[in-house]
């Protein structure tokens, strides 16, 4: 399978807990080509596992739109979206542990991670020693899990979220807890992947270095898209209903309550920053 789009439209998620409701997210427009490699960035608690959870159909949005491929996944069936997960998209969760059967191999785990995708549609599934040879562990198929390093470890998770074939590969903090040369390896082989599989692959980071490895980011604020990064410049991005958000840097010139004007000039827009507006002279000059 090659790799399939995904996009997001006023995309809405509301926790309800005791007492309160939480928006973790708050209109989200997004979208991945298929084939792109793209990063989420923000702080803790901005919505970036909750919108990779949605575009991996674990759970339906509050409000809004969420396709991958053809598959609008808030009208989406269960059986839909059984096949969805099953075949189209892989969730790789944070923590190689939480990816491995610690009682089986490399091969044993992504045979198994296999098993519901070939009842779906066995065409295109790759046979597991392809699959732990494009992570590197070709010679450690058979070993016990016990004995691989953290980086190891890492690759063989990543083995089993690529099992399937997936057209969507979603990894959440898939570098968190490795040294350096554990993480290079493992984006080396995330990028490789991408390359040469042509697998779409949205993964969430905290990581600045990570980050700048990626050939375009996307930061969500306060459960928006607040900003994109592409080859080494950072934007902003008009959401659909019109939100803009600044850039951190830029609030220290603009705080909160500043009054700015977009004026056109030979077709861009010039930000103009006025003080605030004197009130409205009244007849005879009297305000």
């Amino acid at each position: 399978m090659t790799g399939t789009a995904v996009s997001t439209r006023r995309l809405v998620h509301i926790y309800r807990t005791e007492g309160h409701d939480v928006a973790a997210l708050a209109g989200v427009d997004l979208s991945v080509a298929a084939g792109e490699f793209i990063g989420l960035l923000g702080p803790s608690g901005s919505g970036k596992s909750t919108l990779l959870s949605l575009m991996g159909g674990l759970f339906r949005p509050s409000a809004g739109h969420i396709r991958v491929g053809e598959l609008e996944l808030s009208a989406a069936t269960a059986r839909e979206l059984d096949r969805l997960r099953a075949r189209t998209v892989s969730l790789m969760l944070q923590g190689s542990q939480r990816n491995l059967l610690p009682y089986c191999s490399p091969r044993e785990n992504v045979g198994f991670a296999q098993a519901a995708a070939r009842r779906v549609d066995p065409s295109g599934v790759r046979d597991p020693d392809e699959v732990l040879a494009s992570v590197g562990l070709a010679s450690r198929a058979d070993t016990d899990l016990r004995s691989l390093s953290p980086g190891e470890l890492q690759l063989a998770a990543l083995a089993v979220a690529l099992a399937p074939s997936p057209g969507v590969l979603l990894a959440d903090e898939p570098t968190g807890e490795l040294d350096h040369r554990a993480r290079d390896r493992v984006l080396e082989t995330l990028g490789e992947i991408n390359a040469h599989w042509g697998t779409t692959i949205v993964l969430v980071t905290h990581d600045a270095e990570v980050a700048t490895s990626l050939p375009r980011t996307v930061t969500i604020r306060d459960g928006r898209i607040g900003g994109e990064g592409r080859s080494g410049e950072e934007y902003s991005v008009v959401s659909a209903d019109g939100f803009l958000p600044l850039p951190a840097h830029a609030l220290v010139d603009l705080p909160p309550g500043t009054l700015v004007r977009f004026h056109p000039v030979d077709g861009t827009y010039h930000l103009l920053v006025e003080d605030e507006p004197e009130a409205a002279a009244g007849p005879g000059g009297t305000p």
